[in-house]
């Protein structure tokens, strides 16, 4: 079966940066379609392509998890940190806009904890190296969540 709008597809993939210094790996499902589950230029990629196909592409910053946004770097007052969050954890709080947003807990200095709204890795350039492991067809039930089911996809 060929990668088109609602299938299923399960990737093997590897994440690196250009010069090849590995962050992530492992298998993934996702829906195919535009349905903002994975880069679109790495979907635009596997459009018609099946089971087996293998390829590597670079994603510019713009492309992957965007430019850093320094309005995104704030802080907290420590006394009113959630208990139990430690440097690393994520903490929600109104973003610049209002609207809440998750927001990284990088140092804890005295009394004010510093965040990070930006994603760990916006303001890089990324490699994926990917391999189609499987396409199916997706079920209705998958179509109308607008993600994949199972094993590597979303567990409700």
């Amino acid at each position: 079966m060929k990668i088109q709008k609602d299938t299923a597809v399960t990737l093997r993939f590897k994440l690196t940066t250009p010069a090849g210094q590995a962050i992530e790996e492992g298998n993934t499902s996702y829906l195919h379609g535009g349905y903002d589950n994975l880069f679109p230029k790495i979907e635009a990629a596997l459009e018609g392509q099946e089971t087996g196909f293998a390829t590597t592409v670079d994603l510019a910053v713009e492309d992957a998890f965007g430019a850093r946004d320094e309005a995104l770097v704030t802080t907290m007052p420590k006394a009113e940190f959630p208990p139990g969050i430690k440097v690393g954890g994520q903490v929600q709080r109104p973003g610049p806009d209002g609207t809440p947003r998750y927001y990284f807990v990088t140092k804890i200095k005295g009394p004010v904890v510093l965040l990070d709204g930006n994603h760990p890795l916006a303001g890089q350039a990324l490699r994926f190296a990917v391999k189609v492991m499987d396409v199916r067809a997706a079920t209705a039930e998958e179509i109308a969540h607008e993600h994949v089911h199972g094993e590597h996809g979303h567990h409700h």
